[in-house]
């Protein structure tokens, strides 16, 4: 089936560790304008393709993003992901608009919550991580398009899901506005 009713997409991305699920998750209990999708969902050994940026499983989410978007409202998926996975997809056209933002800390304060929060002793998953978030932090304003950056180092979750429910209904709203359905 191919949707009729183009919505936005939202990409909520950030490194493991930095806090985007506990954020995601409270988006999640408390939305009503839009749909939450954490991306892990679907995850399966045979879609881990860093060759080829993960294409199957971005178009994978592609595809079901633009179909629950159907209701009328859009999808915010929840996962590690840059725009250039989205972006060189056929599967873009499904969609008005796909905005970006990225949840980033203090390496310190990422590289603590991974071991004491959440008990990972795994130190490549430990660099990866906070290379990652580095990378997001110096390369944001360099993607096509842009990545908007919401550093959470001083934040609890419920006031960066704050703001991040504000920052989606900024651009849903100007979809909205000027964007036709």
């Amino acid at each position: 089936m191919t949707p009729t009713k183009k919505q936005p997409l939202f990409i909520i991305s950030g490194a493991s560790g930095v806090g985007k699920s506990t954020m995601c998750e409270i988006l999640f209990q408390n939305e009503s304008d839009y749909i939450v999708m954490e991306s892990d969902l679907l995850w399966h050994d045979i879609y881990n393709t860093p060759e080829d940026n993960y294409q199957k499983y971005r178009k994978l989410w592609m595809r079901v993003c633009a179909n629950i978007s159907q209701i009328g409202k859009p999808v915010v998926q929840c996962g590690c992901a840059v725009p250039e996975q989205f972006e060189n997809q056929d599967e873009r056209d499904l969609f008005t608009d796909i905005h970006y933002l990225a949840i980033v800390c203090d390496d310190k304060k990422l590289e603590n919550h991974m071991r004491n929060g959440r008990g990972i002793s795994d130190e490549n998953w430990i660099k990866s991580s906070v290379d990652f978030n580095q990378w997001l932090k110096d390369n944001a304003d360099k993607t096509q398009p842009q990545v908007t950056l919401l550093d959470t180092t001083d934040l609890t979750p419920e006031q960066a899901a704050e703001i991040a429910h504000k920052w989606i209904l900024e651009r849903d709203l100007w979809n909205h506005a000027f964007c036709s359905k």
